[in-house]
């Protein structure tokens, strides 16, 4: 893609850098960044409407970010993931409680961009996909109805995902996700969590087990969007959650579960479910590359 002169004026037809030469690049600069954040020096205080001026809390973020950085090099560069993983670990995300969340308003203008698209447009063009809630519900997902509305028999159904489906009929996006004030999470611990649990699988020198971060991950999911401590216990303990348990390699394991949890995250969703293989899922008919 363009990068190193995507923002050059003077390019007008900007040369495309390679992946390898563009993560090289941002890992240089999240570390000089993360060089630069001080503690005791001034920050932009409520003018930050991330953290509110928090200066730990960008360099939980930033490491956070490495975190990331260093997983998806993996599987092309291990002994880099491996050393970029190790040094971002040791301060990163804490709990959900260290989000980092865009906060939206009531009022137009500054209001959640899907409220914009799917209720202030008047626009009734999106229902759930079949993908995801029938493999909740196959899981007895306790998020289901914080993900979803119920359709028009009271239940939880999708339509079939790349064809028309009739808008009356199936769930929608629920009323939590649809409030012109919902916020945008960049990063959660949730994400953290997940990678911690692939960074064990992986050897890497981190603290716990995967066992133990992939259920702090999906705890994490769970409560944030509403879910009891009773709602968690009873999903971690089927034999089909269960990391013991579960089927599959741990890529499979993890990223079934990363998947669910990316819920209204597209992007990092569609980047995970390419690198890690997981779940399966089958092209629409007459889909487009």
């Amino acid at each position: 893609i363009p990068y190193s002169e995507a923002l050059d004026i003077n390019k007008v037809q900007p040369k495309y850098d390679d992946a390898a030469t563009i993560y090289d690049d941002l890992l240089n600069r999240i570390d000089a960044d993360l060089a630069e954040l001080n503690v005791n020096t001034e920050s932009f205080g409520k003018a930050d409407l991330v953290y509110g001026g928090d200066v730990v809390k960008w360099q939980k973020f930033a490491n956070s970010i490495k975190l990331r950085l260093g997983m998806m090099l993996a599987d092309v560069d291990n002994a880099k993931a491996k050393t970029v993983v190790e040094a971002a670990a040791a301060n990163i995300f804490t709990s959900n409680a260290d989000n980092a969340t865009f906060k939206y308003q009531t009022a137009p203008p500054n209001t959640n961009p899907i409220w914009v698209n799917l209720v202030q447009s008047g626009r009734k063009d999106f229902v759930a996909a079949n993908t995801l809630v029938n493999a909740m519900k196959t899981l007895d997902d306790p998020r289901v109805p914080f993900y979803f509305t119920t359709d028009a028999n009271d239940d939880y159904t999708g339509g079939t995902y790349g064809a028309s489906n009739n808008y009356a009929t199936f769930s929608k996006p629920s009323l939590t996700i649809q409030a012109p004030n919902f916020e945008t999470l960049f990063m959660d611990y949730t994400e953290v969590q997940f990678l911690l649990a692939e960074a064990v699988e992986r050897g890497y020198n981190v603290p716990g087990s995967a066992q133990s971060h992939y259920d702090a991950a999906i705890t994490a999911s769970i409560k944030y969007w509403g879910g009891t401590d009773n709602d968690v216990a009873t999903y971690l303990a089927q034999t089909d959650v269960d990391y013991s348990t579960a089927a599959g390699t741990f890529k499979q394991k993890i990223g079934v579960q990363k998947w669910i949890a990316l819920y209204n995250r597209g992007i990092e969703a569609w980047t995970e479910w390419r690198r890690l293989d997981a779940p399966v899922l089958t092209a629409p008919p007459n889909a487009l590359s």
